[in-house]
């Protein structure tokens, strides 16, 4: 006897009852914590809140609470990084010079601490899982998740802490911190290594790790560089053309799809390394070590598809800003026309897959270059080229 819903109605009493079944303790009390944080929040600073930073602060805690129905890691994580941040604040009190004399703010929660820490961890957790994937050791990516995870909370931590003393500096100088290369980088560190622990997590492979974190590592070294080269470590005043509520949307939304598109290139190296290692020695050291192909392509696909979607969200809310500030919705400043040639780029290769049925080698190739063309959108547009983002030099 089959055991399908028999009609419509059944089906959705039977969708609804799984829903329902699926609702763990934990989950009831994750969103009752998320609630009682949202209306703390709102209590506490929603008479200095306008409506679009009150709409931010309701869709964040509205999808908080829908991720972690999904993703159960995302729970701790938060109540992780509340927790760290909240210390941190207790610790200063109204004074930013404890960052240099008190002990767990100096070598710990302070913003400059954290990031220290985040980059640390991020590139012991590349090392460890290179060695794993050449021991072949389950126990040693355990370990390299483990560190990628404390990376993304010291990560957070940093940025958090860091929108907090940027206010103990000055009110007029407080902002979020996603406002210059700096900040950005960490974000992008950040975002991408959250996008890979979900796929490893929801593909349950750890291997691919060995590569996405060498993007991140990257990132990191670029990250290093920026802040002893150019002290932008140093917290600043915002620009007056970045001192817009447009600015909390449009770059994190940007950050995803450019975390996306970052590891779906590497995968894309994966790939071809694969292809090439089963053609020469299908049997061999790497043959028995590497992702599967199939697995490869999946991932490369759906993050593709993850950051094409936000990266259009990005590219319309960038529009809109612009019309705010420029009184255009479109200029053809060179950053405006890089981000449509990315934006081009990844729909091209999403057409060829979806309804052309192209996979493997000529995608992977073109994930790779699509990166590249990325990166010159991102850094190359504002070292050689001049226009109305000329505040976002290098």
């Amino acid at each position: 006897m089959s055991t399908a819903p028999s009609s419509v109605l059944e089906e959705n009493i039977f969708i609804k009852q799984s829903f329902w079944h699926h609702l763990v303790w934990t989950d009831w009390l994750w969103n009752i914590l998320l609630l009682i944080a949202c209306c703390t929040v709102y209590g506490v600073y929603g008479a200095q809140m306008d409506i679009y930073e009150k709409g931010i602060l309701a869709f964040t805690t509205l999808s908080l609470a829908a991720v972690a129905w999904k993703w159960k890691q995302i729970q701790w994580l938060v109540i992780s990084v509340a927790g760290c941040s909240i210390t941190a604040i207790v610790l200063y009190g109204n004074d930013l010079s404890l960052a240099q004399s008190q002990f767990f703010l100096k070598y710990l929660f302070s913003s400059q601490s954290a990031i220290m820490w985040m980059s640390a961890l991020f590139v012991l957790a590349t090392v460890t899982y290179l060695l794993a994937l050449l021991l072949n050791s389950v126990f040693t990516n355990k370990v390299a998740s483990s560190m990628t995870w404390a990376a993304v909370l010291m990560g957070l931590v940093g940025l958090l802490v860091r929108w907090w003393e940027s206010y103990l500096i000055s009110p007029d100088v407080g902002h979020i911190p996603v406002s210059n290369l700096y900040e950005v980088f960490i974000l992008f560190a950040v975002i991408t290594a959250l996008i890979y622990l979900y796929y490893e997590q929801r593909m349950k492979n750890y291997t691919m790790g060995s590569f996405v974190l060498l993007v991140i590592s990257a990132a990191v070294a670029f990250l290093l560089w920026y802040a002893k080269t150019r002290n932008a470590d140093v917290i600043s005043p915002l620009v007056p053309a970045l001192q817009s509520y447009w600015m909390k949307i449009h770059v994190p939304a940007n950050f995803i799809g450019y975390g996306a598109f970052a590891l779906a290139a590497m995968l894309g190296t994966a790939y071809l390394w694969r292809v090439r290692i089963e053609r020469s020695n299908p049997d061999g050291f790497w043959a028995q070590r590497l992702p599967e192909l199939a697995l490869l392509d999946e991932v490369m696909y759906r993050a593709i598809m993850l950051g094409f979607a936000f990266f259009t969200i990005a590219t319309v809310l960038g529009a809109m800003w612009a019309a705010e500030a420029w009184g255009g919705y479109w200029s053809w400043d060179p950053k405006e026309t890089w981000a449509l040639i990315v934006w081009l780029n990844y729909a091209a290769w999403l057409h060829l897959r979806l309804t052309k049925g192209w996979r493997g080698t000529p995608l992977a190739w073109w994930s790779v270059i699509g990166l590249l063309i990325t990166v010159f959108a991102f850094l190359g547009v504002n070292m050689f080229l001049s226009g109305l983002h000329s505040y976002g030099e290098l």
